[in-house]
């Protein structure tokens, strides 16, 4: 696991208008999130929070438990998580592009499935209040409907309802 480090910091690229993460060892992480999707606070370009380091931390523990992402893509995962928990603005849900979830079971896991008129999609939910959940996308991209469609990390908030559980034993036999 890459440890977060004090001398992590968050960048606001003028040159790419996306949110960096400068890891200090001649490595740099680009976000999908533009300049203009961000909170002020992170345009001032702060070292990386012990509030952060904790969050990255908490994700990239989670998601290791269930043996579907190398090292390398947990820290991709972690690091866009935790960019969108403290540093996108509030967006309002965007639940029309998804089909409602009827099932008995729901989620009591992060990792779930949205599904909308065009695919189904697993998600990591990085924020959750009783009516709606921020989710990130873990697709390489994923078609909302015919004209629109989110790349891999973009995030999108829905209502709670629209959230459907993900049988990870059947996604690890699947891709054993």
């Amino acid at each position: 696991m890459l440890q977060a480090s004090k001398q992590w910091k968050w960048l606001a690229c003028a040159k790419n208008n996306r949110l960096l993460v400068d890891l200090d060892q001649d490595m740099q992480l680009c976000t999908p999130y533009k300049l203009r999707q961000l909170t002020d606070a992170v345009l001032k370009e702060p070292n990386f929070s012990l509030e952060d380091a904790a969050f990255y931390q908490q994700v990239y523990q989670y998601l290791e438990t269930f043996s579907l992402w190398n090292p390398a893509e947990l820290c991709q995962i972690a690091l866009n998580a935790t960019a969108v928990k403290f540093h996108l603005k509030p967006v309002l849900a965007k639940s029309w592009f998804f089909h409602e979830y009827h099932g008995s079971q729901p989620s009591v896991e992060a990792v779930v499935k949205l599904c909308s008129q065009a695919q189904e999609g697993e998600f990591l939910i990085v924020d959750h209040s009783s009516e709606a959940s921020v989710c990130i996308n873990l697709s390489q991209h994923f078609q909302l409907d015919e004209n629109l469609s989110l790349e891999q990390f973009e995030a999108i908030k829905v209502l709670n309802n629209r959230i459907h559980p993900v049988y990870i034993q059947q996604k690890q036999f699947k891709s054993a």
